[in-house]
Formats: C-alpha cells, structure tokens, sequence
C-alpha cells in the first residue's frame, strides 16, 4: 500500500483488517514487526521552504539527501547530524524525513545542538482511528503547541502514521576542527572529554574509540564555526588537555579523521559495517560508560556523545543486558539475532503510560505492532 494523499492513507487505516507495517524508506529495520506493508514513499516533496525563517517543510517520504542538497544551496543544514544507518544495517534505499522523525534519528552534534525533537516545529499524522491530525506549525512564529509534535519524534510510527514534518534548521559552518588525543584508556578518555564539554569552547562531537582505523586509542573532540574562531578554541583545547597528552590539531581537513567524512565515520558506526556480530546501542551516564563497556566483553565498542551513547559489537545472539545488570540507561538492540525485545524494557509506571497512549492513539494496536517488543 503506497497512498498518495493523507485522505488515502486515512482510507487505508480505516479499512484495515490486520496490522500494518509501517515503511519509509526501509533503511532502519530496526525492531520486530509483522503486518502489510504501509509506505510512506509517495508523500514526498518540500512544500515550503523559508531561508529567512530557518525553516523547511516536507513530505515524510521525502528523502533526507534531498532535503539537505536545498539546504546546502542556501548554506542551511539539518544541524542534529542525522544519522545514516545502511552501512551499519546492509539496507538500501532513501532514509526519509518521517523516518528520521519517527526514530528521533540524530548524530555526535546532538551533544551541543539537541536531538532531532528539539528542531521539530509541527507534524502531520493519521491515527489509528483514521483521523488525520495537525499539531505545531509550519514556521517559528507561528507554532502554537508542541505536545503531539515532542510525542510523534520517536514513538517509531506505533501511534500514527507520519504524513508531514516541518523542522527548524541552521546555517551551515565555514570550518570544521578537531582535536585528537591518542593512546588514551577508556576511563582516561571520558575525563578528557568531559573536561573539553565543560569548557567554553563550544565542543560539537566528543568521540573515543578503542580502536579505529586511524590508530589505538583515538580521542576525537570537534569545534565548528569560522576558521579563525576554530583555530583559536582548538588550540585552546589542546592547552586544557595537556595532561592527557600532547594533542594533534587538524583545521579545515578533507580527509582522515578531523574531516567532514571522519566524523561520517563516527555518525554512521562505519566501524561495525559487515562485521560479524549484533550491534548494541546504549545510552547511559557518561560517568558509568568505561565501567559498563568492562563488563560487555564485546568485540568492539566506540564512544559517542562524551561516552553518553555506547555503541557495542557483541557475539551474536547474546542478551547483553544480562551482562550490564541494572543501571541508569538502556541498551536497544539495532542489528542482530538475540532473542531479547529491541528496546529496554519499560518500568512499570512508564509500561502504563504508553499502553494508555497506544489504546487512545491505536485502539486496535495496529499500527507498526511489536516494534518495540
């Protein structure tokens, strides 16, 4: 099914018999769900375009890439850094501008700019019910509330189907820099990146890996803005982080590690693309991070976010959230074979709201069902 107007799509629901399978672009199969396929792909163009405004409204069909080249005419960009997940996932296809809502899919920016939720200004959906239904804005100045807009952005199409997302964006930057430590240890590399968030020189990706394909270990700290600005805070950086070591300096790069396609790397866990194993992601107090990553006994792990965003590659179709224990965060199983639900387990008040959520939004619960089983 492949409606090519919300009327459709609200016809489609309406008169369905079984749950439905809710598909963008089919780049991120993340979770298990069965059901009739429900695509999304028709629904597709920029409608309104605003420079001035910062300010863009598509399709949720409509690709990102096409989204971001109009963007790149007028210097803007999507400035949480979505994140590209057909490397890491062997998929095809266009990621979407409603698939991207649905995950809530950001990259390493989100450390300083926000998720992708903090730039959602309005949606479009149609409901379990049929209903279609409007909330926010197309533009800044005239968004008039935020609730359904903050509750669609990751609710991974189980509350309704995305037909329109308007989104707030920014200007791009001039220059990219990068500060990089080698050689430093898991917990050793925390500390610094924390002492580089803490400070005022506006970090905008804080990433450690164990081992990557430009050298063991690798600490990578990102500063953006115009050169002389970059060239002045990186090198202050450096100063900050001379008791971890004397710090390499890359401004303006095109390749390697402190380039626009080394932290592609980093975004994309390109690392973990076609190797053999399930991949975890966990989000979790960096101050808990070195210790967590010890008791995985994975195969490989890199650090986002200033070790807020574990990524982990585990031998396959092993329950590592029996390693983790209890702790202050989640683990959600992104690629692989464990026989374990994809996403954490809710505490039983939070179970509850979303149930209460799910019945009043999808009574019939099917809209993308199991997705988070």
């Amino acid at each position: 099914m492949t409606p090519k107007s919300e009327e459709e799509l609200a016809q489609m629901i309406t008169g369905a018999n079984g749950p439905l399978r809710i598909k963008g672009g089919g780049t991120r199969p993340i979770g298990r769900c069965e059901g009739d396929e429900l695509s999304t792909s028709a629904m597709s163009g920029i409608s309104l375009y605003e420079p001035g405004a910062l300010t863009i409204v598509a399709g949720a069909g409509t690709p990102i890439s096409e989204v971001e080249k109009v963007l790149a005419a007028e210097n803007q960009r999507l400035a949480f850094e979505p994140m590209d997940h057909r490397t890491l996932l062997g998929t095809k296809g266009e990621p979407t501008l409603g698939g991207m809502a649905a995950a809530n899919v950001s990259g390493p920016r989100r450390i300083s700019v926000g998720a992708c939720r903090d730039f959602m200004l309005g949606v479009r959906f149609v409901d379990g019910h049929g209903n279609i239904i409007k909330n926010g804005g197309r533009v800044m100045k005239n968004v008039t509330g935020y609730d359904l807009v903050k509750l669609m952005t990751g609710s991974y199409g189980t509350l309704g189907v995305l037909t329109e997302v308007s989104l707030k964006v920014l200007p791009n930057v001039e220059t990219i820099g990068t500060v990089m430590l080698r050689g430093l240890t898991d917990a050793k590399a925390i500390q610094a990146m924390s002492a580089a968030l803490g400070s005022p020189f506006e970090a905008t990706g804080v990433a450690h890996f164990p081992k990557s394909k430009f050298g063991d270990p690798l600490t990578m700290i990102r500063v953006e803005g115009f050169e002389t600005s970059v060239t002045y805070r990186a090198e202050k950086l450096r100063d900050l982080l001379t008791s971890y070591g004397d710090a390499e300096i890359q401004v303006g790069a095109t390749e390697g590690p402190g380039s626009a396609e080394g932290w592609a790397w980093v975004r994309d866990v390109t690392a973990f693309a076609e190797q053999p194993g399930d991949v975890w992601r966990i989000s979790a107090k960096p101050s808990d991070a070195a210790e967590l990553a010890a008791k995985m006994d994975a195969k490989a792990v890199q650090y986002d976010w200033g070790g807020g965003l574990i990524w982990a590659l585990t031998d396959e179709g092993r329950d590592l959230r029996t390693a983790l224990g209890d702790f202050d965060g989640h683990a959600t199983l992104i690629r692989g074979t464990a026989d374990v639900p994809t996403f954490q387990p809710e505490a039983p008040a939070l179970a509850a709201i979303t149930a209460g959520l799910r019945a009043k939004f999808d009574p019939r619960g099917i809209l993308n069902p199991g997705i988070m089983n």
